[in-house]
């Protein structure tokens, strides 16, 4: 393989919205007092191409409402291929009228705890990466 077939390539708007709705499970980054927190979060992506999770009461819910700004990165490894996608955009509580929306998606809390909050993060940028692993070590012998 060449150095070529090694760099990353960019992912069109499309494509990271097709790798975001094929999975389930992201790394939300928040603001919380001065902090900037990463937590692992179920998801869904809406008709809309906004991201939702439900939230129960708590730091992610309390950040967000004092912070607006995140990031949210999905992430997928399958032999020598990764894709990464990040999304950066402002995250908001919806109200009883628009949390409806939870229940059109394919979003189901993984743990059981009550989660009654709805949250909706509006994209501002979206990138992706495909990238093709050179890891010469996995045919090293020690």
């Amino acid at each position: 393989m060449t150095d070529d077939t090694f760099r990353p390539t960019e992912l069109s708007d499309l494509e990271c919205y097709d790798f975001l709705r094929s999975q389930e499970l992201g790394r939300l980054a928040y603001h919380l007092l001065g902090e900037v927190h990463i937590v692992p979060v179920n998801y869904a992506v809406d008709d809309d191409n906004r991201l939702i999770f439900r939230t129960a009461e708590g730091s992610k819910l309390f950040g967000i409402t004092m912070n607006d700004d995140v990031a949210f990165e999905v992430d997928q490894l399958l032999g020598d291929e990764a894709i990464s996608v990040i999304v950066r955009g402002r995250a908001h509580l919806l109200e009883a009228d628009s949390a409806y929306v939870a229940e059109r998606v394919r979003l189901r809390p993984w743990i059981n705890t009550p989660k009654f909050n709805v949250v909706a993060i509006d994209p501002n940028e979206v990138t992706g990466r495909r990238l093709h692993m050179h890891r010469p070590w996995r045919s090293m012998r020690g």
